[in-house]
């Protein structure tokens, strides 16, 4: 019992741990591992290099589907509530990573060839894996949740905007003019607005274009709304010093630095 308590402890500092040499190095051979696995997907879509060395790109693709499933395994058996890490979003993540190709298995037949193409680009995903490996990136998601209702406010005021200049270029240009319905002048309220200027439809009367003058100045100063609140967030959790120290128990990890008890599950860390 006390060997497969220590097994447990052993594989969790590995697996989750980034302070020993031996987590180190673990976290090192699997991000390279990540990389190179989109690289073989990525290639694999090359229908030139796919007719050449297809047969291998399979096999290496089996080879990483079964390193990552090991991988996912052994994250399960060295947690004290497994079902908790899997249904975590790191957890998703990684049966995303080995998902596809096991579903491709059981989806033969030409007729659904698009069904299984899909399948295989969300390999791509993978590389979401890597994550879960940077302090910056858990930071810039928890800064990001938090300043999730206040964006949702201001994408609404934006909306509203877009469909108040959408509506009234309508009015102004009509259908002589390109904006043939207020669904396609909004389309025009968007593409202005965000200075992304496509040129496939422009206004054409003088009143037309001092509205999309406004547009475009409403558009620039607006613009750095959402990064003034993703940036306050970010200072707030810069304060907050998180430790990395992961949950034995439940595999979660940033919390504070003094903190004796996960915050999630309440296990003694």
């Amino acid at each position: 019992m006390n060997n497969m308590k220590n097994w447990r402890v052993r594989m969790h500092e590995i697996i989750f741990g980034a302070e020993t040499p031996a987590g180190k190095t673990f976290d090192v051979l699997l991000i390279a591992s990540i990389f190179l696995s989109v690289f073989v997907v990525m290639l694999d879509s090359v229908a030139s290099i796919n007719a050449v060395c297809g047969r291998q790109l399979f096999i290496l693709e089996w080879f990483f589907t079964l390193l990552f499933t090991a991988e996912y395994l052994l994250r399960l058996s060295c947690i004290g509530r497994p079902w908790r890490y899997a249904a975590s979003f790191f957890g998703i993540i990684d049966l995303l990573a080995v998902l596809p190709s096991y579903l491709s298995l059981f989806l033969p037949g030409a007729e659904i060839f698009l069904v299984i193409r899909i399948l295989r680009v969300l390999r791509i995903f993978r590389v979401l894996k890597l994550v879960q490996y940077i302090g910056e990136a858990n930071m810039l998601l928890k800064a990001l949740k938090a300043s999730m209702r206040k964006i949702t406010v201001f994408m609404f005021a934006v909306l509203s905007l877009v469909i108040i200049f959408g509506s009234l270029i309508y009015v102004i240009e009509g259908e002589r003019n390109g904006f043939t319905s207020i669904p396609r002048s909004i389309y025009w309220a968007i593409v202005t607005m965000t200075t992304v200027g496509y040129g496939d439809i422009s206004p054409k009367t003088g009143f037309g274009q001092a509205l999309a003058a406004m547009v475009m100045i409403i558009g620039y100063s607006i613009i750095a709304v959402p990064t003034g609140i993703v940036t306050a967030e970010i200072s707030q959790q810069l304060k907050k010093k998180p430790s990395n120290r992961p949950c034995t128990e439940c595999g979660a990890s940033n919390h504070d630095d003094d903190a004796e008890h996960c915050k999630y599950c309440g296990f003694s860390l």
